[in-house]
């Protein structure tokens, strides 16, 4: 499951529902991975912007890598604007035996941080500036990057 939202995410609310709906799937662990939007260099935030079709695909190639493993994946993640101390991006991992778990949730944010198409922009004296400098080149993305 994919999730975008507008703004900063309901860190509470979101990981209250994934864990209602699989509560009763048997899985003997729930790992989840929470990104807060830290203070620094003087930002007031950040604001991202997303390409979905090839979000959508990088995740469902996860989704079955996960799939094969017994496990269940979950994500969500902010376009637009997050004020400091908010968070910008959950993700979570349901599994049977908690070693998939801790193992898949470790894995799969790292290849967040180097795959997925996601842009992420200071915002300093309310203007949008990229952030060049922290993010990372995605993986054949050619002409994709700033």
């Amino acid at each position: 499951m994919l999730e975008l939202y507008n703004g900063a995410l309901d860190v509470a609310g979101i990981l209250k529902r994934w864990y209602e709906e699989e509560s009763k799937s048997n899985y003997g662990a729930f790992i989840p991975f929470i990104g807060t939007v830290r203070e620094e260099d003087g930002i007031e935030g950040l604001s991202f912007d997303v390409y979905e079709p090839i979000l959508k695909s990088w995740f469902e190639t996860w989704q079955e890598k996960a799939k094969q493993k017994g496990a269940k994946l979950k994500m969500a993640h902010s376009v637009g604007d997050v004020p400091v101390h908010e968070s910008s991006y959950i993700s979570a991992v349901f599994s049977p035996k908690r070693r998939v778990a801790l193992e898949m949730i470790e894995e799969f944010v790292e290849d967040f941080k180097a795959s997925a198409p996601i842009w992420k922009y200071d915002l300093k004296n309310g203007k949008r500036v990229y952030a060049k400098e922290r993010s990372t080149k995605i993986k054949g993305s050619g002409i994709l990057y700033g």
